[in-house]
C-alpha cells in the first residue's frame, strides 16, 4: 500500500509497455493502460494492473483515473507515452485525421494531466513525464502534423513545468530517438497510402523508403532504453527537465540548433534521398 503508483498510457507495446515493466521491477504499483486489454496480458502476468483506457474519449479517462484513486488511494506518476505518427503532406492529410493526430497526441495527454493534478497537489507531490520525441525540435519531410503534435506538447510542457512546481510536482519531456518500434513501419504505410498517389509521390515514396530502411536497420535503439530513461526521471530527486534518448536525438536536435532552416532543410532532404527543390 506505500507503493507509490504509476499510470503510462500506450502501454500495449513499445515503449510504454517496457516502461510499465520497468517501474514494475523498481517496485511501484503500475497501471497500463491501452484501449486494447488484450494487448496487454504479458503486463498483467507480471503483476500490472491493466486498465482499458481510450485517450481521446474523456469518459474513459474519468473512470480509469477514478479508478486508480479508488484501489489505490493516490497517483505519484503519469507517463502520458500514447501516441502515434500521421505522415503526409499538409496539402493531402483530411484535417479529421490532423485533429485525430493532435486528440491522441496532445489533447489526451494534457486531459490526462489535468485529472490527475488535483491529487498530485494534495498530496505535494508528484512527476508528469510527456514523451515527445526528437520530432518536437526537429523536422522532416512530409511530417507537418506529427511534428506540430510534438512541439505543441513541448511547449505545453515548458509552461505546465513553471506552473506546477510550487506544488512540488515536477514535468519531464523525454524525446526518443530512432526507437525500435512498430511505429516507424505503420508511419511508412499510412505516408504512402496519404500522398503515395498526389503531386507529392516522389517525395513520399522516399520518407517512406526512410522510414523502413530505418525501422528494420540496427541501430534503431530498444525501447528499453526509453524506459530506463522514465526510471532515471522519476527516480531521481531532481529530474532534468528533458532527456534526449535514443539513435539519433542529441546529434540531430545539435545539428537543428547549429544551422540554420535552409541548410537543416537540406539536410533532411538529403538524409531521405530527396532532389534538391
Amino acid at each position: 500500500m506505500n507503493a507509490k503508483v504509476v499510470l503510462v498510457t500506450g502501454a500495449s507495446s513499445g515503449i510504454g509497455e517496457a516502461t510499465a515493466l520497468e517501474l514494475k521491477k523498481l517496485g511501484y504499483t503500475v497501471y497500463a493502460a491501452a484501449r486494447r486489454v488484450d494487448r496487454m496480458r504479458s503486463l498483467a502476468g507480471a503483476g500490472v494492473r491493466v486498465l482499458a483506457m481510450d485517450v481521446t474519449n474523456d469518459a474513459s479517462m474519468e473512470a480509469g483515473i477514478k479508478d486508480i484513486i479508488s484501489q489505490s488511494g493516490r497517483i505519484d506518476v503519469l507517463v502520458n507515452n500514447a501516441g502515434y505518427g500521421s505522415y503526409g503532406a499538409v496539402e493531402d492529410v483530411p484535417m479529421s485525421e490532423a485533429r485525430a493526430q493532435f486528440e491522441v497526441n496532445v489533447f489526451g495527454a494534457v486531459r490526462l494531466t489535468q485529472l490527475v493534478l488535483p491529487h498530485m497537489r494534495q498530496q505535494r507531490s508528484g512527476t508528469i513525464v510527456n514523451i515527445t520525441s526528437m520530432g518536437g525540435k526537429i523536422h522532416t519531410p512530409l511530417g507537418a502534423w506529427y511534428h506540430g503534435t510534438k512541439f505543441a506538447l513541448e511547449g505545453i510542457s515548458d509552461a505546465l513545468r513553471m506552473e506546477v512546481a510550487s506544488f512540488g510536482i515536477d514535468v519531464v519531456v523525454v524525446e526518443p530517438g530512432g526507437i525500435k518500434t512498430e511505429w516507424a513501419g505503420i508511419a511508412a504505410d499510412n505516408l504512402q497510402k496519404v500522398s503515395g498517389l498526389s503531386a507529392y509521390a516522389s517525395q513520399a515514396s522516399a520518407v517512406a523508403k526512410m522510414m523502413r530502411t530505418e525501422a528494420n536497420g540496427s541501430r534503431q535503439s530498444p525501447p528499453e532504453l526509453i524506459a530506463k530513461t522514465v526510471a532515471k526521471a522519476v527516480t531521481a530527486r531532481r529530474p532534468k527537465t528533458r532527456y534526449a534518448v535514443g539513435f539519433g536525438a542529441k546529434p540531430l536536435i545539435f545539428m537543428r540548433r547549429l544551422l540554420s532552416d535552409r541548410a537543416f532543410d537540406g539536410l533532411m532532404r538529403t538524409a531521405a534521398g530527396m532532389p534538391k527543390p
